[in-house]
């Protein structure tokens, strides 16, 4: 048992983009997008879990990736603003805090037991393959949800989906029952919205492919599929 004032993980959770990039801005905004959350050794009780059926969401508590700096900044430039604006770090949800922690509501679709201890099997994802988990709790719909809350900025953004131009050769080397998700990925732009440049070619990481495409207006065209070796 380790020190309780200690963070560690007690799950890492599996998912398809190796990278960063790509990812959707927030959790549940690609409901197809899905992950695997699997516990350490220390953690895998099947009592644990108990009466976590019981739920359909979860809130995951989980550690950013490659957002290490030697100090902190009060503000930061949200890419929803252009990167140009500054805002107070506490009003957003950047990466770079000064405690690299992350928060996502994710659908719980499974629970199973294996071989190697209890699984959960989640929608909705917005995390990076291998990305830390430090706790799970339900998610409780009468006490977490604020439908008539204001929003700030993020409520205030525009955010118009792209049209996608998916060449169906192309689209035939994605596995099928990972075709829907990635489309709605690229839907959802995964630029940061201070890049504008039509003859760019942009690409990320997607269950075991690199996916390159370019923008102009608001069409987006998939350019290559290149399985990764």
């Amino acid at each position: 048992m380790h020190d309780r004032t200690e963070l560690k993980p007690i799950a890492y959770i599996r998912t398809d983009f190796p990278e960063k990039f790509g990812i959707p801005r927030q959790s549940n905004l690609v409901d197809g997008l899905k992950g695997r959350i699997v516990f350490e050794p220390e953690y895998r009780s099947p009592e644990a879990l108990r009466g976590l059926e019981e739920y359909d969401y979860l809130w995951l508590i989980w550690g950013f990736q490659g957002t290490e700096r030697e100090s902190w900044s009060p503000t930061v430039r949200p890419p929803r603003l252009g990167g140009n604006v500054r805002k107070g770090v506490f009003a957003t949800r950047s990466p770079f805090r000064p405690n690299p922690i992350g928060l996502s509501s994710v659908r719980i679709q499974e629970i199973r037991q294996t071989k190697d201890g209890p699984e959960i099997l989640v929608a909705g994802v917005d995390m990076r393959d291998m990305t830390p988990v430090y706790d799970i709790k339900p998610y409780l719909p009468h006490i977490d949800c604020h439908p008539q809350a204001r929003g700030g900025f993020a409520g205030l953004v525009r955010d118009d989906c792209l049209t996608v131009e998916f060449p169906p050769e192309l689209l035939e080397k994605i596995p099928p029952e990972k075709r829907e998700a990635l489309t709605e990925v690229l839907r959802q732009d995964p630029r940061p919205h201070y890049q504008k440049d039509a003859e760019r070619i942009y690409g990320f990481g997607f269950a075991g492919y690199e996916v390159r495409f370019c923008v102009a207006g608001d069409c987006l065209r998939v350019t290559a599929v290149e399985e990764k070796p």
